[in-house]
Order: C-alpha cells, then sequence, then structure tokens
C-alpha cells in the first residue's frame, strides 16, 4: 500500500482559495492514479477529482468542476488540489487516494487501495 499524507486544510471565507496537497511514501508513485474525495458531516464519501499517471488526464465531479484543479508531481511523489471560489458546501474532510487502475481515471471508492487520514476544510458562510 501507498502511504499518504495530506496537508494544507483549514478554514476560509465563501470565495476564497485553499490549496491541499497530498504527498505519498511510494518510489513507484507514477503508476498510480490519484484522486481526491471528500465526505461531509452525515454523508457518503464522494469523489471529487482525478488523475492518470501521467497527469495529462484529469476528471472533476460537477459540483467542482471549473473551480478545482487537480495536478501531480510525479518527481516530488506529491499531488495538489488547487480549490478555488470557495463555496460553504465544500466543508467537507479531505481524503487523498491511490489507485493502481490504468486507463480511465477511476472515480469510484472501490477502485482506490490506499487512503490518507484526511483534512478538513471549512468554508464559512
Amino acid at each position: 500500500q501507498v502511504q499518504l499524507v495530506e496537508s494544507g486544510g483549514g478554514l476560509v471565507q465563501a470565495g476564497g482559495s485553499l490549496r491541499l496537497s497530498c504527498a505519498a511514501s511510494e518510489r513507484t508513485f507514477s503508476r498510480y492514479a490519484m484522486g481526491w474525495f471528500r465526505q461531509a458531516p452525515g454523508k457518503e464519501r464522494e469523489f471529487v477529482a482525478g488523475t492518470g499517471v501521467s497527469g495529462r488526464t484529469t476528471y472533476y465531479a460537477d459540483s467542482v468542476k471549473g473551480r478545482f484543479t487537480i495536478s501531480r508531481d510525479n518527481a516530488k511523489n506529491t499531488v495538489d488540489l488547487q480549490m478555488n471560489s470557495m463555496k460553504p458546501e465544500d466543508t467537507a474532510v479531505y481524503y487523498c487516494a491511490a489507485s493502481p487502475r490504468g486507463g480511465v481515471v477511476p472515480r469510484s471508492l472501490t477502485d482506490y487501495g490506499s487512503w490518507g487520514q484526511g483534512i478538513q476544510v471549512t468554508v464559512s458562510s
């Protein structure tokens, strides 16, 4: 399994920005598709954004499309999530995840076998 550690969460006002980062302790990081998920209180964990092994292919949930950007640096074993124009409904615990699947960017929770511990993001209105 890949060890993943998220950083960069916190409190931001509506309309503001935050950047999450996920560091992976895995020499074969570039073989994994990477994703960000989130879970709000009382709700199921949901897919937010994902990127293929090279970073050229990305996919976003409709709720964040045009506001969030996922990017990865295979030389540094990191994947980031830039969040702009944030809304109160973006408030959740955000999780970084790694999937050994190739091809189409995986979007299902069951496609991901390694997870970070999660980091809180709170957007105030």
